[in-house]
């Protein structure tokens, strides 16, 4: 998941999060209810606008690509368009534009989702729509080896003729070697061409079944009205078998990776990666509240290495807890012309250690606390967000997880943030990528 982060800010707003506290908006499922097929329905009833939103939510993602074909689940999202017994192909969504709407869908690690937001007197359309390729989807031979080559021209273009890209995976890649986190969502390539028309069947028939999936809507809808629609569409989809047991848990990292990539580029880039945990575990949010203090243009990276010490273009820290399985803490940044990488990583650790010998200020963590509570708070600044928001946390576990996500952000304190950055970033739990800039003509 993906949860968006907000990069621009309104100027009054901005000095208003930095220093109060922000106001929270609950979302409420008006609705909830689970299927004699193990379907499960969300129904956020919002009557604000005319316009409601349709999202159905898969339990599959990259973390469930067999071995091999790696990328088939954001291969099969491509293929959810192309028709099904009903509606030919790249129908779907000339459908819901002829109706006023728009659709679209993506896969992370953990997940699909898939949505339409149409006026609400057509949301029902998008009802039909979802529920037909759930269970009627003709995953022809031909779309199949088209769409393949789509994909596949996607991640040379987007991944591999990225430089910084392409050291993002080299470093999950070499962190993770156990979890199938290893794995980029698109696939590797070499997988990406074994992947069949079989495999893409096999891997609909177990996972796009009501029993794997959640459906949220959100808008201007009479929740038992659009129960009963959800039912009359879905309610016929059988349960499918047993889907294979995900039992994978990624070792204790002994000691420190690293990985030098050379590709065609300007200049020298860094990322660096520490093991940590994801939300709900009680380090989650202090790490949350860490990565904005390090990170933005008024954060400690970018005001020491950026414009104090001038070693980078750029600094930044990453860090996201919405996960099913513990994940990453990234810090990275580009090298200034005339300085050298090894510069830059110096300097990442000396701002780890500052945090490690002398926890935040009270400012510093108030300020944090309310810019990850402002911008969970504008996500929820649509019926679109508002749903999404629900589906990431049932993904997560429960929708209700939201409500703590908060509770926990509030309670961060200085010495949380000292604690956390003491216990992960370590020497022996870190994984160091390291571009190293070749001329145009040497790449083989």
């Amino acid at each position: 998941m993906k949860f968006k982060r907000v990069s621009g800010w309104l100027i009054i707003f901005s000095l208003f999060v930095l220093f109060a506290p922000s106001p929270v908006y609950p979302i409420t499922v008006s609705k909830e209810e689970i299927l004699p097929n193990g379907l499960k329905v969300l129904v956020i009833e919002d009557h604000k606008a005319p316009i409601a939103t349709f999202q159905i939510w898969y339990r599959v993602g990259s973390r469930n690509d067999p071995k091999g074909k790696t990328g088939i689940s954001h291969l099969l999202e491509h293929m959810m368009f192309k028709g099904t017994e009903k509606i030919g192909p790249k129908q779907f969504s000339r459908i819901i534009q002829r109706n006023g709407g728009i659709d679209n869908a993506y896969t992370t690690k953990d997940y699909t989702m898939y949505f339409e937001t149409l006026s609400s007197d057509r949301i029902n359309l998008a009802i039909e729509l979802e529920a037909d390729r759930m269970k009627n989807l003709l995953l022809r031979k031909d779309d199949s080896l088209y769409e393949r080559s789509v994909v596949m021209e996607e991640r040379r273009m987007r991944y591999e003729d990225d430089p910084q890209r392409s050291l993002y995976e080299e470093v999950v890649a070499t962190a993770f070697k156990v979890h199938p986190y290893h794995n980029p969502v698109i696939g590797w390539m070499s997988d990406l061409g074994s992947i069949q028309q079989e495999d893409l069947l096999l891997h609909y028939s177990r996972y796009y079944a009501p029993e794997n999936a959640v459906v949220v809507i959100a808008g201007d809808v009479n929740p038992e009205e659009i129960l009963q629609k959800i039912k009359e569409e879905f309610g016929s989809i059988k349960k499918t078998a047993k889907r294979p047991v995900f039992s994978s848990k990624e070792p204790v990292q002994r000691g420190q990776k690293r990985v030098y990539l050379k590709k065609e580029a300007k200049l020298p880039y860094i990322l660096i990666a520490y093991h940590v945990p994801s939300f709900p575990d009680k380090d989650s949010a202090a790490l949350d509240v860490l990565s904005y203090i390090l990170s933005g243009k008024s954060g400690r990276l970018y005001k020491n290495l950026v414009r104090t010490k001038e070693i980078a273009l750029n600094a930044f820290a990453s860090y996201s807890g919405f996960y099913i399985d513990p994940y990453l803490f990234f810090l990275g940044g580009t090298v200034r012309p005339g300085r050298k990488a090894e510069d830059l990583e110096r300097a990442f650790y000396e701002e780890i250690k500052r945090i490690q010998e002398t926890p935040p200020t009270e400012r510093e963590i108030q300020k944090a606390k309310n810019q990850v509570e402002a911008s969970f708070i504008m996500e929820q600044d649509s019926i679109y967000n508002q749903a999404e928001l629900i589906g990431m946390f049932e993904m997560l576990g429960d929708w209700r997880l939201i409500d703590k996500y908060l509770k926990m952000i509030r309670e961060v304190r200085p010495e949380d943030v000292q604690r956390v950055a003491r216990k992960y970033f370590t020497e022996d739990n870190r994984t160091v990528g390291i571009l190293i800039p070749e001329k145009r003509g040497v790449e083989k």
